[in-house]
Parts: structure tokens; C-alpha cells; sequence
């Protein structure tokens, strides 16, 4: 057993003690200043103990009053002050601390940083926190302190103020961190992709009117209601185009019926059979194609009204709305005007032409930009609500999209089913719904004779039926309300919040400079004009200097304002949605992309996500005989060695105790539309030379109870031909139908008792079947007398047919993806409602099942105490029989005790709570039923583990490649500045004008994003542990980076800029414009190089797979390309001249340095810190140790 699996299983008392010594550490080091204050939350106070400078509290930071333009009411929250909101969060706020600490709160874990009272920790008075192991070292503390500062500072100020979690954040977490967002440039594009929180209270009062007035017509039928419906009831006459079209009820009409739940108008138009010769439609054979596009005319489509498209003038007129942009649009003009005034037509105008013209080039990218990604995303958003529904159409009954549903359409509804239109019931069993989408109650409602209106929205949560179509799209309730909730948006996720909180504090940061270096460079220029006794004499060509000085600033803010990085995200999770869509995963939320990157469990199920979901049956036990069922002379075989009676029962047992149904097509070919093993079930019994019509003919079903994950089998019971008594089918897993039987059926077509040997050697069989990896189903049935209460489907004393063994085989390739899980620190645990060995027996195929773990039924797990469950949940690899409430309690303990981040697949109506209750819930495409999908975040259209594989390989790509772009980012802000404002105090003037600022500013902002933060994934991101829930997205890795690489060109660029003439040896009057030329050119090509060193920022290899990412490469040549032409032919607009190439070489050279530097950087080691709250998880580029990368699992 390697060192990784070994790191892996650490028990977790263990883990649970070494993150309490490190939690307490930290907030010892925190607390250890004589100035603070316990009441504070912040710090704590004593005269005893001697400490180094104040540490700048959270308080201490540049407040909202450095906005330069704030969010709207909508965005902005409650915008109250940022010291007392911090101040009250330290307290013992319990809501807060769960939203400062995100899953830690679950397991009574404190995050690191967070500064919460620990009564475990001495007092020593004075409010003071001393470790007793640290007495009398101060030293120790003082050489923490600043260690502190730099690793915690920018970490607690985030977990304060932007900490979110990624599924239903509070609306209070919301207003605050967009509170504390300040220093934004342009908020409305910055918060184009954000709820707003005003249209959502609005849509919520909508939404509980709507409700409020489905309540009403459907639970108050009293007299006065009556009245005030007849009183309000419009007589609707015909009109031409309804009467041309041959249909006999108006659309409005129609409508009303199943709105008002009104039987009395129903019955005046001759029931559901009435209204269906109304709207011309055989209840048998449903609608004719050639009538689809009529009925769409006339009774409308079944889409629901949506905000229009966004134009691409209406991104540029959202990227012009840039304070900064605006200001040196104003600054350009002014500009104009005074160089036309003091240098003449034309040469006056280009200084300030260049900016506008580059202006409009930075407009114009990052609106396409924003545009192709609004155009991805709303394809995204139609493929999530596409539903298919299966109708009757031309006598058969076919799959059709939701989209494409008309009035007069035959429905099939089953359990999980949303009722895609408004209708009306036409035959059905045991019928309920769940409408507490509409009406707000939560009791589920039966559908009956009596009460037949289906609204649209609602949730099949039993039984099953058929319904008649009577209205669709924005004729139904559901219509109205799917329109108020378009206008709310989507939540952001955690990653986008954590960015506005970094590109909040950089762009305070860069404010305080751009300030700095405009006073600086105004007092060098006031001193200059004092000391040539001018200080009185102003011209306009001081004033235009002043005015330079000033866009210079701006642009400074512009550059050291990264706008860019929230809205990154949005580009990264844009590009891997897309790229999921094709590779069969359609993610609903935005933020499940981003959390699989953190996934450290996956809890699947067998049956079609780790099996082919092709179902055949293999063997058969029958008549005390086990058969195989694999060829004709098999079958042969099996059908001499019964009676003609015993044949008889088996087949009807199978047609009959069915919810799926045998079709003929077009072109002769049988057709079944079931489930899988629904499937492989009927065609048995067509193999053995049954009829589906004829035994559905042959008996009429007075009752059926469908199949659900809870009972585990599914009955029928039927009125014989003969109509002297019924009989009971059932059919489910083998050790509860076994469980019911009292008796077997013989050879000879007899009902004997069923001895306990007998019972025995059946659950030996079933046994035998299991452990060759086959689904095991017992067949059942029980005569009842007519005098019997014939309402209720008995749950004892039948009679066993047969035990079938159905063959499900492993899918291809799914071994292999299991390996890559482990792999990359991924447990896999199989949550299975099958037999235990047959789920056993495919775990170990699968590579699921170690010889070490541990392999549990349902009714076993849901028995053991919360302290039992501590000591064998790691070890658990395998849970059979388990229903979905075990499921839902596996996934609370593996997120409350273990604090893993788990992700859990689902395909039932009663998976829902499991997948809510996730990190990331993973629903089915194929099996899974549409109550799942709406619970999920990600639907697997495949059904096929490897697809979930590759969300989380894409999850861990996303985070990973903006942490590339923050480096890449960070770095072109730092030189930035710094080289400005030296040169601003040196020499008084800046070497980057506004026009090259402003291409910079394009290059790592908008180009940069779609460079880095596109890039595939790699197979080195699963090889790693999974990236941490709270790790800091700025981790010491990148911190290395930064600050080497700014290291390097900032010497480079100060030292070209005072002694850039010597070492160049540049004279003439043209020195200082070639030489500020060949700074900018250099600066350019340093941040060409360090993109490329931002591909990877452990290997050395930043070349490996870069022609595999394509949109990197076009990026790559367009900026070195038009870095060319703004050189060489664009120098009367961006203030410079033609170099020569010596000095072209020489800046690639040096830029091509920094590829050196970052080979010397990376072989400097970086202490990786450990996420205090999940020892397994990382900071994104910690490698796992060596060893077995696919072994046992203790």
C-alpha cells in the first residue's frame, strides 16, 4: 500500500486533532498585539506582552468611499458600513460564521483566519490568548507575525466579506460582498452575469401571488367563489380562424377549464371525450403531424415568453459605461483641442486621436468578447429546458421535445415526470402530484376521475396515467411564472465573488498609486517650473502637460484595476460548458463547474452509469430448474421443460405487471419504450412467443402500484377473462418478493408450500446469480376471490414463478476511469439498490472494491450509531439495498463529519433530496427522471461515469487556469505601477503613455483571459489531490512567481530608463522617443513571455501541449503581430518610432529571459499549505505522493 493511499485514509480523529493545533495556532499568532480589543473580534489587548507594529486590522482598509463607481440599489445591497459589519461578524454570530466558514460551521470547524472565541484556549488575562507552549518565546511570535500578515491578510479580509456558498448562498452573503466591492470601473458590465436582488424580491411577490391565487381556485369552492365565477364567466363565440380550422373551442376557453378546476364546465362540454372531438383529436391515437403546425397557430406553442437577445451594440454600449474609459474619452478631446491650438492642424490631434482610437479598439474587443460568450450561454440555457415527453401521435407513441407540444397531445406521466402543459386526465393508477410549485402545499394531490386537471409545473410523485393537452406555453399558470423568474438571473459563484474581493483590494491599491504618481508628477513639474522662475507663467502647453499627467493617472487605474478577473470566470466556465455539452454533460449551474474541482468523493450508482444499461436476461430459475437463456435451442430447451400452464403464468406475469409498452414502427419493427430492465423483461417474454396486445386484451388491470426505489417492486392486479376472480402480479428485487411468497409454483403448473429448504436453496440460487455479476428479479402472482376488497394489491402469500437473472455488463473504459479517480485523490464509493453480491461483484470488476474495504447493505448502514458510522464510512466502498434516504444520509456524514466535498449521481423522484444536499448533484440523462435533473447541477446525458470523470477534470481546469490569469495579471499590474511611479518620482515623467497603457491594459485583461483562462485540461490535473473548498486562490506558489518575475522587469526596465542611452548607445535627437520606444516594446514582450511561463507554474516545461490550445496560440501571434504594427506604423498615434532590429532583438531577448527566470523561480521550494479544514484536499498544484496510485483503500 503506497504512501498516497495511506495519506488518504488518515483516521479522522487524527485529522480532526492537527487541524485543531493549527487552527489555534493561528489564532494565537493573530491575537498577540497589546493594542487590540477581544470585543473587537479582530485583536486582543494586554500591557504584559511586547509586540511588534500594529498588524492593520480588517477595519484598517481603504473603505467605500474610494469608489469610483458604485453598483446599483439592485447590486449594491445595504451598503452599510464596512468596520461595523466586520466588527459584528468577529462576534458569535452563528448565520455569519456559517457563511465566513462555508461547510466548516457543519462539523463544528472554525476556517483559518476567522477569529472566533475558543474557550479550549487559556485566558491570561486582559482578554489575552496565550498558547502555553509559546510563553516566554516572543521571538517565535515575531517572526510568525509578518509571515502572517502576508500568507492570512488578503485570505480573512476575502473569507470576511466575500465567502459564498456554492449552492443557495444567503441572500444577506450576497448584499454583502457586493457591499464591499468598491474601485469598479464599469459595474455594469462588471455585474452583468449577477442576480439582481431587487427583481428577484419583486419576482418573489409575483410568484407568491400567482400561488396564492392557485390556492384559491383550487381549494375554495364554496358558493360566493361560484358566484363570482358566474358573475365574471364571458360567453366565448367562435371565432373565423378557429372555425375555418374545424375546431369547436376557443383557446381562452379551453384554458379556463383546467385554470379554474371548474367539473362543471367540464362536464357542459361532455367530459374529456367531449372536449377531445372539440379540438379534433382521438384519444386513442392522438394527434396527425400534418395538424401540429394548425394547432400551433391557433392554440399556441408550449414556450414561454423570454427577454429578448442581446445585440452586439448593446455589449459595446455596456464596455462604454467604464468611468475611466469615459474620462479619457474627455481627456482625448480636451487633448484635440488644445494640441490643434498650440501645434496646428493636424499634428495637434494625434495624441489624443491615438487614445480614442484605442479606446475603441479595447471597446470593441471586450464586447465581442462578452457577446460570444452571452451566445454560448444561451444555448446552454434552451438545452437545459429541452424535456422530452413521450405522447401518442398517429397511433404510436413516440418521443417528442417539450418544446414541441401542442394542444390536443395524448401525454404519458410516470413517477419523476414534470407535467410538461396544462391538461386534463384521461386514464391513469394511483395518480398523485406535487403542486407545491404552484400552489405553495406541500400535501401531494391525487388525480382521479374527479378531480382529472393536471397544471403544468407540477411533479408526478406516483402512480401513472395519461393526460389530454388542453393548453400550453403562456396560456398556463406555469407559463406566467417561468416569466417572473427569467428576470431574476443567476446567483455567481464562489470564485467570481473571491475575485471581486481580490480586484477589490488590487484596485485600491492601484488607486492609492495612480494618485501618487499624479501628485508626484505634478509637484516635479511645479517644482521644475519654480526653479526657472515660471511658477507665475502658465501657457497652453503647461496646461497640456497637466493634462497628460492626469490621463497618464487614469490610465494607471485602468491597468491596475483588474475588471477583468471576476468576469474571467464567466469566460472559463463558458468555454467548459461548451466543451462538456460535446463531451455529453450539460451543467445547469454555473457554479458545479467550478465545485468538481474540489470534489473528493463521488458516490455513484451501478445501473447504467457504471453498466451499459443494455439489460438481456441470462438465466432463469423456474420450476425448481435454473435454465440459461442465451441462444434459441436455450430457449427451446426452457419452453419443453414446463407445462403449457406454467408457460401461461410466466408470460403473463410479464405483460402484464409492466409499465412500459410494445410498439410496432413504421417500418415493422418491434419497438419497447421502458426502462432497461423493463426492457430486457419483455423481450424474454417475446423471446418465448408471447403477445403484449393479446394479454393486455385478454385482462382488464384494476389496479397498479409502480415501481419506486422505497418498495423495490412494482404490482398489478388484473380481472381474469373469465371474470370469476383477479389476480395479483409482482415483480422486484429477489429477497423481498422471496420475503412474500408462501408458496412455488411447480412443473406441472401447481401452487405448493414453500418448505424453508426450498427457500433455502432459492436464496442460494439468488445468491449463485449475484455473484456472476446478474440482476436478480423474483416473478410472482396471487389468485384472489371476487368477494375480496378488491381495492388493494395484497403483500403476502403469493405465489413464486421464477427468479430471472438479468446480465448487465460493465461499460467500457469505466476501470479506467475509476484509476484515474483514485488517481487524482477521488474515492469512489457505489450506492446500489441491487443485491450486495451482485453489486459486490461488479465493484471488483470495476475496481471499485478492495480486498480492505468494507461492502454494506442499506438496512445495515441506517442502523449503526453516528460513532459506528465515524469508523466505517472510510472504509465503505459499497452500499447495496440502500434506499434513498440511506443515500441522503451517506452524503450528509461524508459532508458534516468528514467534511468532503461530494459529488453523488441520482436518476429517481426520491434522489432529489441526495442530489440537493451535495456539493454537486449529478442526474442522469437517459434513466434519470425530470424531478432529478431539476434537483442536479450537472445532467450526465450519457449516463456514463467517464463523463462525471471529466467534469471534474474540467472543475479542477477552470480553477486552475484562473489561477493562471491572476498570476499573469497580478504581475502586469505590479511592473505597471511600480515602473510609472519610480519613474514619476525620479525623473517626472512616466515611460508608458496612455495609449500603451491602455494596450497593455487589453493584453492582460481580455486577451489574457481568453489565452489562459481557455486552456484544455491536461492529464497532470488528475495526478493531484483535489483542490481545497477555502484554500486561497492566491497561494504561495504564485506569490513566488509574482514577485520574481516583477523582481526581474522592474530592474530591467528602471535601469533602461536612466541609463537606456549608454547601454544602448542612443544619441540624436530622437534618443529619449527610441528609447521610451524600446521600453514599452520590451515591457510588451516581457508580459508575451511571462503569458506563456503562466501555463504552468510548477513545471518547467511551459511549452508542453500549447499547439493543442489553439485559442493560446491565436491570442499569442495576434498580440505580437499588432505589437509590430503599433511600433513600426503606428507611431504618431501611440508615441513611437521605428526600431531597428538589433533593438527588436534585444527586446525579445530580454523578454524572452523571464522563461529563465521562471526555470529559477521554480526550483525554488514553496512550503504548500495544507487546507486547514480537509488535509486531503490542495492548493492546485501540490503533485500526490509517489506510490500506488490505484490501490487498496483501507
Amino acid at each position: 500500500m503506497g504512501p498516497k493511499i495511506h495519506s488518504m485514509i488518515e483516521s479522522p480523529l487524527r485529522q480532526k486533532k492537527e487541524r485543531e493545533s493549527k487552527l489555534k495556532r493561528c489564532l494565537w499568532l493573530t491575537t498577540l498585539h497589546p493594542r487590540t480589543k477581544m470585543s473587537s473580534g479582530l485583536s486582543l489587548s494586554s500591557p504584559q506582552v511586547a509586540g511588534p507594529s500594529p498588524l492593520p486590522s480588517i477595519s484598517k482598509l481603504p473603505d467605500a468611499s474610494m469608489l469610483l463607481n458604485t453598483p446599483t440599489a439592485g447590486l449594491a445591497g445595504s451598503g452599510s458600513d464596512h468596520a461595523s459589519r466586520v466588527s459584528a461578524a468577529m462576534a458569535e454570530n452563528a448565520s455569519r460564521k456559517r457563511e465566513l466558514n462555508v461547510r466548516s460551521s457543519r462539523s463544528g470547524k472554525v476556517a483559518r483566519g476567522n477569529l472566533i472565541a475558543n474557550k479550549n484556549v487559556p485566558d491570561t488575562g486582559g482578554g489575552l490568548l496565550v498558547p502555553p507552549q509559546l510563553k516566554g518565546r516572543s521571538n517565535v511570535v515575531t517572526e510568525d507575525i509578518g509571515k502572517l500578515f502576508l500568507d492570512c491578510y488578503m485570505e480573512k479580509y476575502l473569507k470576511e466579506n466575500f465567502a459564498l456558498d456554492a449552492k443557495r448562498p444567503s441572500e444577506e452573503a450576497l448584499r454583502r460582498w457586493r457591499s464591499a466591492v468598491s474601485v469598479v470601473r464599469n459595474p455594469r458590465r462588471r455585474f452583468r452575469m449577477v442576480a439582481d436582488l431587487a427583481k428577484r424580491a419583486e419576482a418573489e411577490k409575483k410568484r407568491q401571488n400567482i400561488q396564492e391565487k392557485i390556492r384559491i381556485a383550487v381549494y375554495v369552492k364554496k358558493a360566493a367563489l361560484h358566484f363570482i365565477e358566474a358573475a365574471n364567466r364571458v360567453e366565448h363565440k367562435l371565432s373565423d380562424n378557429v372555425r375555418q380550422t374545424g375546431f369547436g373551442i376557443e383557446p381562452d376557453e379551453l384554458a379556463a377549464i383546467v385554470r379554474s378546476q371548474d367539473n362543471k364546465t367540464l362536464e357542459s362540454h361532455g367530459g374529456v371525450e367531449g372536449l377531445a372531438r372539440e379540438i379534433s383529436v382521438s384519444l386513442n391515437d392522438g394527434v396527425v403531424s400534418s395538424d401540429i403546425s394548425i394547432r400551433q397557430n391557433i392554440y399556441g406553442s408550449n414556450r414561454y415568453a423570454e427577454k429578448p437577445a442581446r445585440s452586439l451594440w448593446m455589449f459595446v454600449w455596456d464596455a462604454l459605461h467604464d468611468v475611466t474609459l469615459i474620462i479619457l474619452i474627455a481627456c482625448a478631446v480636451v487633448s484635440i483641442g488644445v494640441g490643434i491650438a498650440t501645434e496646428g492642424w493636424p499634428n495637434g490631434m494625434y495624441d489624443g486621436l491615438g487614445i480614442v482610437l484605442c479606446i475603441l479598439l479595447v471597446v470593441m474587443v471586450t464586447a465581442i468578447s462578452d457577446y460570444k460568450q452571452s451566445l454560448q450561454f444561451k444555448v446552454l440555457d434552451k438545452e437545459k429546458k429541452n424535456v422530452i415527453v413521450q405522447v401518442t401521435r398517429e397511433g404510436s407513441r413516440q418521443k417528442v421535445s417539450i418544446f414541441d407540444l401542442v394542444v390536443g397531445d395524448v401525454v404519458h406521466l410516470s413517477i419523476g415526470d414534470v407535467v410538461p402543459a396544462d391538461g386534463i386526465l384521461i386514464s391513469g393508477h394511483s395518480l398523485s402530484v406535487d403542486e407545491s410549485s404552484l400552489s405553495g402545499e406541500s400535501e401531494p394531490v391525487n388525480i382521479n376521475e374527479k378531480k382529472p386537471f393536471l397544471l403544468s409545473g407540477t411533479k408526478v410523485q406516483d402512480g401513472s396515467g395519461k393526460m389530454l393537452v388542453t393548453a400550453v406555453g403562456m396560456r398556463t399558470e406555469w407559463g406566467k411564472l417561468m416569466v417572473t423568474l427569467s428576470e431574476v438571473g443567476a446567483d455567481e459563484t464562489p470564485l467570481q465573488v473571491k475575485l471581486n474581493g481580490v480586484a477589490t483590494i488590487i484596485g485600491k491599491i492601484g488607486l492609492a498609486f495612480a494618485v501618487l504618481t499624479f501628485l508626484v508628477l505634478v509637484a516635479r513639474f511645479l517644482v521644475t517650473k519654480a526653479n526657472h522662475h515660471e511658477i507665475t507663467k502658465w501657457s497652453s502647453r503647461d496646461a497640456l502637460e497637466l493634462l497628460n499627467f492626469f490621463a497618464i493617472a487614469v490610465t494607471i487605474i485602468v491597468v491596475a484595476v483588474p475588471e477583468g478577473l471576476p468576469l474571467a470566470v464567466t469566460l472559463s466556465l463558458a468555454f467548459a460548458m461548451k466543451k462538456l455539452m460535446k463531451d455529453r454533460a450539460l451543467v445547469r449551474h454555473l457554479s458545479a463547474c467550478e465545485t468538481m474541482g474540489s470534489a473528493c468523493c463521488i458516490c455513484t450508482d451501478k445501473t447504467g452509469t457504471l453498466t451499459t444499461n443494455h439489460m438481456v436476461v441470462e438465466k432463469i430459475w423456474i420450476c425448481e430448474k435454473t435454465k440459461s437463456i442465451q441462444t434459441n435451442d436455450n430457449k427451446d430447451l426452457l419452453m419443453s421443460s414446463i407445462s403449457e400452464g406454467v408457460h401461461g403464468i410466466l408470460l403473463q406475469s410479464i405483460f402484464q405487471n409492466t409499465g412500459s409498452e410494445v410498439t410496432k414502427g413504421k417500418d415493422g419493427k418491434t419497438n419497447i419504450l421502458g426502462t432497461p430492465t423493463e426492457t430486457a423483461i419483455l423481450e424474454f417474454g417475446l423471446l418465448l412467443g408471447g403477445d403484449f396486445k393479446t394479454h393486455h386484451i385478454e385482462s382488464e388491470i384494476v389496479k397498479v402500484e409502480p415501481f419506486n426505489s422505497e418498495k423495490k417492486k412494482m404490482s398489478v392486479l388484473v380481472s381474469l377473462p373469465d371474470n370469476s376472480r383477479f389476480r395479483a402480479f409482482c415483480k422486484g428485487a429477489s429477497e423481498i418478493v422471496l420475503k412474500m411468497c408462501d408458496k412455488i409454483l411447480t412443473s406441472d403448473g401447481k401452487a405448493v408450500p414453500l418448505s424453508e429448504n426450498q427457500r433455502q436453496k432459492i436464496t442460494d440460487v439468488i445468491n449463485g446469480f449475484a455473484c456472476e455479476a446478474l440482476r436478480t428479479l423474483c416473478l410472482a402472482f396471487k389468485d384472489i376471490e371476487k368477494t375480496s376488497d378488491a381495492g388493494s394489491i395484497p403483500d403476502n402469500s403469493y405465489t413464486l414463478i421464477a427468479v430471472v437473472g438479468i446480465k448487465d455488463p460493465v461499460r467500457p473504459g469505466v476501470k479506467e476511469a475509476v484509476k484515474t479517480c483514485l488517481a487524482a485523490g477521488i474515492t469512489v464509493r457505489m450506492v446500489t439498490g441491487d443485491n450486495i453480491n451482485t453489486a459486490k461483484a461488479i465493484a471488483k470488476e470495476c475496481g471499485i472494491l478492495t480486498d480492505t474495504g468494507l461492502a454494506i447493505e442499506g438496512p445495515d448502514f441506517r442502523a449503526r450509531s453516528s460513532q459506528e458510522l465515524e469508523e466505517i464510512i472510510p472504509r465503505l466502498q459499497v452500499m447495496a439495498r440502500s434506499s434513498p434516504s440511506d443515500k441522503h444520509k451517506l452524503v450528509t456524514q461524508l459532508r458534516n463529519v468528514f467534511n468532503e466535498v461530494v459529488a453523488v449521481t441520482g436518476d429517481g423522484t426520491n434522489d432529489a433530496p441526495a442530489l440537493s444536499e451535495a456539493d454537486i448533484g449529478l442526474a442522469m440523462g437517459i434513466a434519470g427522471t425530470e424531478v432529478a435533473k431539476e434537483s442536479a447541477d450537472v445532467i450526465v446525458m450519457d449516463d456514463n461515469f467517464k463523463t462525471i470523470v471529466n467534469v471534474a477534470r474540467w472543475g479542477r481546469a477552470v480553477y486552475i487556469n484562473i489561477q493562471k490569469f491572476v498570476q499573469f495579471q497580478l504581475t502586469v499590474n505590479v511592473v505597471a505601477l511600480m515602473i510609472n511611479f519610480i519613474s514619476a518620482c525620479i525623473s517626472g515623467n512616466a515611460p508608458l503613455t496612455t495609449v500603451q497603457l491602455l494596450w497593455v491594459n487589453l493584453i492582460m485583461d481580455t486577451l489574457g483571459a481568453l489565452a489562459l483562462a481557455t486552456e484544455p485540461p491536461h492529464d497532470g490535473l488528475m495526478k493531484r489531490p483535489p483542490i481545497g473548498r477555502n484554500v486561497s486562490i492566491i497561494t504561495k506558489t504564485m506569490w513566488r512567481n509574482i514577485i520574481g518575475q516583477s523582481i526581474y522587469q522592474i530592474i530591467v526596465l528602471v535601469i533602461l530608463q536612466f541609463d537606456g542611452k549608454q547601454l544602448l548607445k542612443l544619441s540624436g535627437s530622437d534618443a529619449t522617443k527610441i528609447l521610451n520606444t524600446f521600453i514599452f516594446n520590451t515591457f510588451v514582450l516581457c508580459q508575451v513571455f511571462n503569458e506563456i511561463n503562466s501555463r504552468d507554474m510548477e513545471k518547467i516545461n511551459v511549452f508542453k501541449g500549447i499547439f493543442s490550445s489553439w485559442i493560446f496560440l491565436a491570442v499569442m501571434i495576434s498580440t505580437v503581430v499588432f505589437q509590430i504594427v503599433i511600433v513600426e506604423f503606428l507611431g504618431t498615434f501611440a508615441n513611437t518610432v521605428p526600431l531597428s532590429w538589433e533593438l527588436w532583438l534585444a527586446s525579445v531577448l530580454i523578454g524572452a529571459a523571464s522563461l529563465v527566470i521562471a526555470v529559477i523561480l521554480k526550483c525554488i521550494p514553496v512550503q504548500t499549505k495544507k487546507d486547514d479544514n480537509n488535509v486531503k484536499h490542495h492548493d492546485g498544484y501540490e503533485a500526490l505522493p509517489s506510490g500506488d496510485k490505484s490501490g487498496d483503500k483501507t
